[in-house]
């Protein structure tokens, strides 16, 4: 299965700073997004140091012989330690951090993904598209809990407060699932800065009516900024061709 990526990362229209990062492998193998908290220094520094220690990890430890999902988590782990190294150095940065949704492609395995915070994973399959991570937020558990509905989900106050982040030193846990992909699917990578400003109807709409995928990460960021823009917006873009 050949692997072709789009990408755009953008400030957006109210931020002078982008505190997203993103990288993707250049031989392909995996593909990272992060979304840093903090402080103007802070976020920008704590999205640079979790993409940069995972994709390192990663690419050192990609020969050995431990399981993909274990390497995947200990990519994360080691993130998280950065981080917190870094604030032990730099007190002003001390309340720093990140959200981060990373993958892999192992050529002769099944691929996996691992995540921390509300950026998101999805699929888009067939015309349907599926959001595959489940958002560490205060709504999203108060939704799953039965305590807000939908409805309230997308304008409560309190949609932006993080259960979980890495660069906290309580941190006990983070998502690691293998990921189902066949032929012709598309994988979207994005910061909360896209899905703050367009419903998944919207950017289903997108992703069917944009097929190259450099093009599609365009339009949505794009479609995003015309929303408001109001967060810095990142989107990767993987085809399954």
């Amino acid at each position: 299965m050949k692997l072709n990526f789009g990408f755009r990362s953008d400030p957006g229209l109210i931020r002078s700073n982008n505190q997203d990062a993103y990288h993707i492998d250049p031989e392909g193998r995996f593909c990272i997004v992060a979304d840093g908290m903090g402080g103007h220094a802070g976020g920008e520094q704590a999205s640079r140091i979790a993409t940069e220690q995972i994709q390192a990890y990663l690419s050192a430890n990609w020969d050995s012989s431990i399981s993909r999902d274990q390497l995947l988590e200990s990519a994360l782990w080691e993130a998280n330690e950065a981080i917190l190294l870094d604030q032990q150095q730099h007190p002003e940065r001390a309340d720093m951090g990140t959200t981060v949704v990373v993958a892999i492609f192992p050529t002769e395995q099944s691929p996996w993904y691992a995540h921390v915070g509300d950026s998101r994973l999805y699929r888009f399959r067939e015309s349907h598209l599926e959001q595959l991570t489940e958002d560490h937020t205060w709504v999203a558990r108060a939704l799953k809990m039965g305590d807000i509905s939908p409805d309230e989900v997308r304008s409560h106050p309190f949609r932006h407060v993080l259960s979980r982040c890495l660069g906290r030193d309580d941190l006990h846990s983070v998502d690691v699932q293998p990921l189902d992909v066949k032929v012709g699917d598309r994988l979207l990578f994005c910061s909360d800065g896209l899905t703050e400003e367009l419903a998944d109807e919207k950017i289903a709409f997108y992703l069917q009516e944009t097929p190259i995928v450099e093009k599609a990460a365009l339009s949505l960021v794009e479609a995003a900024k015309e929303q408001g823009g109001h967060d810095n917006i990142t989107v990767v873009i993987v085809a399954m061709d």
